[in-house]
């Protein structure tokens, strides 16, 4: 047998929404996807083209994402944080989004509000952190489908509606 797999920690999964432990530090950060629905981004696009016809025809150039980019959605960052009780048990947690790297030191008392993950073969999600040692409260943030469509898009959308619906009342009426 390896060395290293006799020495291994053991690390737990927290079912409590309340963990309350010792930071014991960040693992390796990868990155995952945020799901975009269909039926919702189609409206937004098509409303949105319209008022980019209009613009065209005005000969204004505007940049168009393509509907397969904004498809794929924005990706966050997810950190696994370790976490170490009075009793010496390591728990992991799953942090998506940003901290400021000031904010956590190794060995500073902290107590992280999770919630489940819909997998749940994954870890507890961290919802909030508070630094006890500073008193600190921190939340991580993360991109969303309308910061991913950003406002110039939406703006578009907004506006391409509102002239269907005018268009669509002045043509029944």
């Amino acid at each position: 047998m390896d060395e290293v797999e006799l020495y291994r920690e053991q690390i737990l999964r927290h079912v409590s929404p309340v963990i309350t432990g010792r930071f014991a530090g960040y693992q390796a950060a990868y990155t995952r996807e945020v799901k975009v629905g269909q039926p919702l981004l189609i409206v937004v696009y098509v409303t949105a083209a319209v008022v980019q016809l209009i613009g065209s025809l005005l000969r204004m150039r505007a940049t168009r994402r393509s509907f397969k980019e904004l498809k794929k959605g924005p990706e966050f960052l997810v950190t696994p944080v370790r976490v170490r009780d009075d009793l010496g048990q390591t728990y992991e947690v799953e942090m998506h989004g940003h901290l400021p790297q000031s904010a956590l030191h190794r060995g500073d008392l902290i107590q992280l509000r999770t919630v489940p993950q819909k997998d749940h073969r994954l870890p507890v999600r961290l919802v909030q952190v508070v630094n006890l040692t500073t008193m600190q409260p921190l939340t991580p943030r993360i991109p969303t489908m309308w910061s991913h469509l950003g406002p110039a898009l939406l703006l578009q959308a907004m506006l391409g509606a509102a002239l269907a619906i005018v268009v669509a009342a002045v043509w029944l009426a």
